[in-house]
């Protein structure tokens, strides 16, 4: 975490080169905040009321000013097309393939974060928003679908596993919503009707995270960073990031109520 400009403990593989663009762009505004200031305190000095009584109706003809307007856009630049773009373009461009990923569906609705997961099979059932039920089915998860028979659905908690890459499916039951994982330098906006992934790399569990801070009560929030009614302040969710054992046992636990038979099925 930087010291000059505090964030948000750090827990995936991404966010170390977000966090220098975003160290860099603070830097350029510091120089020029100070820069324009000291150039707006020596304009007052300069053409004050006491040396300049009377209006000059040439102004001022040196070219200082456009040089460096020229620089601060010429920085700007260097900021926008050889940080931002390529930092933008890793994220959108190299996605993981669903087979070599953690692949899980967000569902998000006011005023609350639905989770699904394709169980073992690594198939995500059929749904039905005849089957919709708020309390029952909120997903409205078709159990008579073969492949739904392993599905994992919670509300609120997402669970994965570290050291893997994480594929989310987003999407909205009605309104706009955005999903924010701030340790993971991850946000993204849900539109209703599209379905929005995005991706990322776990490096700290959970328990880690708790070591770190001293924090034994210490758990990632899900947050939603988009006004989407008057329950926005309570829509908040929870990740636990586990050891790849500690999810393929957390799996094993949701399998075992479901009675689904998991004896030679692997979570990957």
């Amino acid at each position: 975490m930087n010291d000059w400009f505090p964030l948000p403990q750090l827990a995936s593989q991404h966010g170390a080169a977000l966090d220098h663009a975003n160290d860099l762009v603070h830097w350029v505004m510091l120089v020029l905040f100070v820069g324009w200031s000291a150039f707006f305190a020596y304009v007052l000095w300069r053409f004050r009321a006491k040396r300049h009584p009377a209006a000059d109706a040439k102004g001022v003809t040196s070219h200082t000013s456009t040089w460096l307007e020229g620089a601060v856009a010429v920085v700007e630049a260097v900021l926008l097309i050889g940080f931002s773009i390529p930092l933008w373009a890793d994220r959108v461009e190299h996605f993981p393939a669903p087979a070599d990923s953690t692949e899980v569906r967000v569902v998000a609705e006011q005023f609350a974060w639905n989770i699904h997961y394709p169980g073992p099979d690594g198939v995500f059932g059929r749904t039905d928003v005849k089957l919709v039920d708020t309390q029952a089915n909120p997903l409205g998860l078709d159990r008579s679908d073969p492949a739904a028979k392993d599905d994992v659905t919670t509300i609120n908690q997402l669970h994965l596993p570290a050291d893997r890459p994480v594929l989310i499916q987003l999407s909205s039951k009605d309104v706009i919503h955005s999903f924010a994982l701030q340790e993971m330098r991850v946000k993204q906006d849900i539109i209703p009707g599209t379905m929005i992934p995005v991706w990322f790399v776990p490096t700290v569990t959970t328990e880690e995270m708790q070591k770190r801070t001293g924090n034994p009560e210490f758990g990632y929030e899900i947050a939603c960073a988009q006004l989407c009614g008057l329950g926005h302040y309570r829509m908040k969710g929870y990740m636990t990031i586990h050891t790849a054992e500690g999810f393929q046992k957390w799996m094993d636990e949701q399998q075992a109520e479901l009675g689904t038979e998991t004896e030679d099925a692997v979570w990957q």
